[in-house]
């Protein structure tokens, strides 16, 4: 199973160039990176990237991230994926341009 996070294009590129990331700056408050299921991400595109361009929309496949992913309560009570450890280029499946068009943000084909 896929699940996403949303980066901001400079947060993207340090995570590149580092190879790693903890995450935004919520992430490092929280103590976790915050991911979405393909059902949950244009909401959290919506509620926390509202009117936001330049972003990076990334894959992160569940399976490879073993127990360091929790699946925790949030919005609503759904339970959000959150992983306790550093990103790493080695998790990603793949990137995609987040751009945004006249009714929000535009996800590629097969997201939501």
């Amino acid at each position: 199973m896929l699940v996403y996070k949303i980066f901001r294009r400079p947060e993207w590129d340090e995570f590149v160039a580092a190879g790693r990331t903890l995450g935004a700056p919520i992430d490092l408050i929280d103590g976790y990176i915050h991911l979405s299921t393909a059902s949950q991400v244009a909401e959290t595109a919506a509620k926390h990237f509202a009117g936001q361009s330049n972003l990076v929309l990334v894959a992160v496949e569940t399976g490879a991230l073993g127990a360091d992913l929790r699946w925790e309560p949030s919005r609503g009570g759904a339970l959000f994926p959150h992983l306790y450890r550093p990103m790493i280029a080695a998790d990603v499946v793949w990137d995609k341009s987040l751009p945004l068009g006249a009714a929000g943000h535009i996800f590629p084909e097969g997201v939501i």
